[in-house]
């Protein structure tokens, strides 16, 4: 019996990237849709590629729920530097929930976790089922998931990533990331880290001393520098950021691993989806009905 394999889509990076790539596009109701329609080209593009390769048994496109999560209640500043979406946008979110259930494939979300949670949660429930996993991203938090048995794949450069990917862009194991990321911090999630440290030197303090905490331990034994320094001033935030940058896995699923199996994507919904829309080119691509979906059939 082949393995089970799981794919794990990160619907708000497909959103923005669809949104960010595509001029402004208005429906025949008049309604906004760029990022609908660039979010629906990109998911079907994704099902014939998985038809072709090696496809999944198993798969759910996961989405942000809302803005506030558990990581502001610990810091009231994270992501507080980052811009509210789009006007255009905010009414895009229900019709692209709608795009994702036109292809019959589970949309999932949870109030109070991040997208990253969920894929988090879903990952180890897999590995720990003996199952493969391939997180669709290129979000350089899900990296910390990559281990023997998980992957990650970039439908924007068709490019598969493991742990080499890692070393090669951070300098540490995937295990290891999420000390640099701390040490690092992050502007447009507004993780704190310490000031002054960039990729390069948090990977050579961590390669050095082996985790986040050692490093902080041996600062006050370390050469005067302004980095000893910061090290020393801003622990504290540097062991938030930890937490910040740290993914919750051990969620209760919101849906159970066996009801992500993939069955087919069946026409009709998808159909009227596209029709309602008015979605002529992509209407055309599904023959208007009068052939089987042979393009997004994970058959």
């Amino acid at each position: 019996m082949a393995q089970n394999h799981l794919y794990l889509v990160d619907g708000s990076g497909y959103i923005f990237r669809a949104y960010h790539q595509l001029p402004p596009l208005t429906n025949r109701h008049g309604q906004p849709v760029g990022a609908v329609y660039g979010y629906t080209t990109m998911l079907w593009k994704l099902a014939d590629e998985l038809g072709k390769a090696e496809g999944p048994t198993h798969l759910a496109v996961v989405l942000d729920k809302g803005s506030h999560t558990f990581r502001n209640d610990m810091y009231d500043a994270y992501k507080a530097n980052r811009p509210p979406p789009p006007e255009d946008l905010v009414p895009q979110f229900p019709m692209i929930r709608d795009a994702t259930r036109a292809f019959s494939l589970p949309c999932i979300e949870e109030a109070g976790f991040e997208a990253d949670d969920i894929i988090a949660s879903y990952t180890r429930a897999a590995v720990a089922a003996g199952w493969h996993v391939t997180i669709v991203s290129s979000d350089k938090d899900l990296m910390q998931l990559i281990q023997p048995g998980v992957d990650m794949y970039d439908t924007m450069k068709n490019e598969r990533r493991g742990a080499d990917y890692v070393m090669a862009k951070f300098g540490v194991q995937p295990e290891q990331l999420g000390d640099v990321l701390a040490l690092m911090g992050d502007s447009v999630d507004n993780v704190p880290g310490i000031p002054g440290i960039g990729p390069k030197t948090a990977a050579k303090l961590i390669t050095e001393y082996g985790s986040l905490e050692a490093a902080l331990e041996a600062a006050p034994s370390m050469k005067k520098s302004k980095m000893q320094e910061n090290l020393i001033e801003h622990a504290d935030m540097a062991r938030l950021s930890r937490r910040l940058v740290a993914l919750h896995d051990a969620m209760d699923l919101p849906e159970p691993l066996d009801d992500l199996t993939l069955k087919g994507i069946p026409l009709e919904p998808l159909q009227a989806f596209l029709e309602h829309h008015g979605f002529k080119s992509l209407l055309a691509r599904a023959g208007a009905g009068e052939q089987r979906l042979e393009a997004v059939m994970f058959e």
